[in-house]
């Protein structure tokens, strides 16, 4: 098979290419919003509306059961550049991470996803202390959060009673 070489976009085409990485995420493309992504990214590695779209479009993919998109949308984290954005996007994967378990509902699913939303909801904390004026995101994804658990009667994992094991004298 033929190697290609991607070809770079133009910095003036910057603005039009992330609306149209958010089309495609707002079509349930998110492969290709991703791409999109990596195209302005790889002209301007520190656009933070480029990596927000990047790392929400890698969490659209975890329903598809990807595993790699957590990793990489974790990686994508520490590139963001307000302390609020990197707990607020944490939360985000964790949460949807947690969603996508609940949905595909095998054995001990429900409590791994418990315990994925329980670390959503402490990035949401963090984001809500955090918080500028006026904006209640991390609050509304805490309480989607809670819906979540109650909907999918999430709850972690019962705990065993310890039973000593009584010897004989």
């Amino acid at each position: 098979m033929q190697e290609f070489d991607l070809k770079p976009i133009q910095s003036e085409a910057v603005p039009r290419a992330l609306e149209k990485a958010e089309r495609y995420r707002l079509l349930n493309e998110p492969a290709e919003a991703e791409s999109i992504c990596l195209d302005v990214l790889a002209i301007d590695p520190d656009n933070q509306e480029a990596l927000v779209v990047l790392l929400l479009a890698l969490t659209d993919q975890f329903r598809a059961g990807l595993a790699e998109c957590f990793t990489q949308a974790q990686a994508v984290v520490p590139r963001l550049q307000d302390e609020y954005q990197r707990n607020y996007y944490s939360g985000i994967i964790w949460e949807r991470r947690g969603h996508a378990l609940a949905l595909h509902s095998g054995p001990g699913s429900g409590s791994a996803a418990y315990n994925w939303i329980q670390n959503a909801m402490d990035f949401y904390e963090t984001a809500e202390r955090l918080r500028p004026a006026g904006n209640d995101d991390a609050i509304l994804r805490w309480n989607t959060c809670v819906r979540l658990c109650q909907r999918f009667h999430l709850h972690p994992e019962a705990e065993e009673a310890y039973q000593p094991v009584l010897g004989e004298d």
